[in-house]
């Protein structure tokens, strides 16, 4: 899958601004049945304007999948590399702003009063439940960063960046496999062919899993939990990315899954957007995309912003130090 248009630096902007459009895309339809966008804008209707809110969502507003990325970004870009206890004083201060919508796993760790490197682990320790998908949702901005730094270093600090919020392994290591899918796109590589040299990569105790769901024999019908874990999630964008040829497509196929669909939709924009780079992404669905940021007092980034954004991402040297 080599389809992108432009240079890296236009799948680099893709990758952050699909990820938004598809957050704020799926946002309206989030816990609905399957197949309810396509109900609401059957598939040639002239130029449809999608981008229409509900279900408590402004047009083209996005969620905490995208401004929690924001603020990974802001850390990165702020301290010039990976500064762990940075990102999660600033993710405090998001949850302490009230956002509209946020994980309760999250909102559990965040606010717990633990220290940044023990609240997750607890968290999991304590209730056993840590596999959801919202470390994977927000990661769109930091993959871009690290992407020049290599695969070992790109899929370590998603590990490290997931588990500020994840004490389970099996959210590191879907975001890791995020993280390398979109360095491949970046450099204009195939990523499903890439799919079974990246899954090697993958901590041995989790191998087997994601192996099964990131065949090309999986389905979405196939998934044993609800999307809003890591493992359908992920599986299902990567599926998305096997069955359509273009983002627009890819967009329609993730939110039609059903389920979470702002983030199952996140993640799908951000790979495809990666791969087919901005120049495919519908400006009907980027003019009135805007991210507000919870505690940052009335800070709203909007598509200019978030290429901006994308841009000054792509063209940092990633720092992984800072620990």
């Amino acid at each position: 899958m080599t389809h992108s248009e432009g240079g890296r630096t236009a799948r680099a902007i893709g990758a952050v601004v699909g990820a938004a459009v598809g957050d704020a895309l799926g946002a309206p339809f989030e816990f609905g049945p399957a197949g309810v966008f396509s109900a609401r804008y059957p598939l040639g209707e002239p130029q449809p304007d999608e981008m229409r809110g509900g279900g408590g969502w402004d047009p083209g507003e996005a969620t905490d999948d995208t401004q929690m990325a924001v603020l990974v970004a802001d850390s990165l870009l702020g301290r010039g590399g990976l500064d762990p206890s940075d990102v999660f004083e600033r993710f405090q201060r998001w949850a302490a702003g009230e956002p509209k919508d946020i994980g309760l796993q999250t909102e559990a760790v965040l606010t717990s009063g633990d220290p940044w490197d023990s609240a997750a682990g607890l968290h999991f320790w304590i209730t056993g439940h840590a596999a959801g998908n919202g470390s994977l949702m927000r990661a769109s901005t930091s993959a871009v960063y690290f992407a020049p730094a290599g695969r070992e270093a790109t899929m370590d600090a998603a590990r490290r960046i997931a588990a500020l919020t994840h004490g389970d392994r099996a959210a590191w290591e879907g975001t890791a496999v995020f993280h390398e899918l979109i360095r491949l796109a970046l450099a204009g590589q195939d990523l499903l062919a890439a799919l079974p040299d990246v899954v090697a990569q993958i901590h041995p105790d989790h191998r087997d899993r994601y192996a099964a769901i990131l065949a090309p024999d999986w389905h979405p019908s196939m998934a044993t939990e609800f999307n809003g874990a890591v493992w359908p999630c992920l599986a299902s964008a990567v599926w998305v990315l096997r069955t359509t040829a273009d983002y627009p497509s890819a967009l329609r196929a993730a939110v039609d899954l059903g389920g979470d669909t702002d983030t199952v939709a996140a993640v799908t924009g951000g790979l495809a957007g990666a791969v087919y780079g901005i120049g495919a992404i519908p400006a009907r669905w980027t003019a009135p995309l805007h991210v507000p940021v919870p505690g940052w007092g009335d800070r709203v980034l909007r598509y200019p912003d978030l290429v901006a954004l994308a841009e000054e991402l792509a063209a940092s040297l990633p720092g992984v130090g800072r620990l």
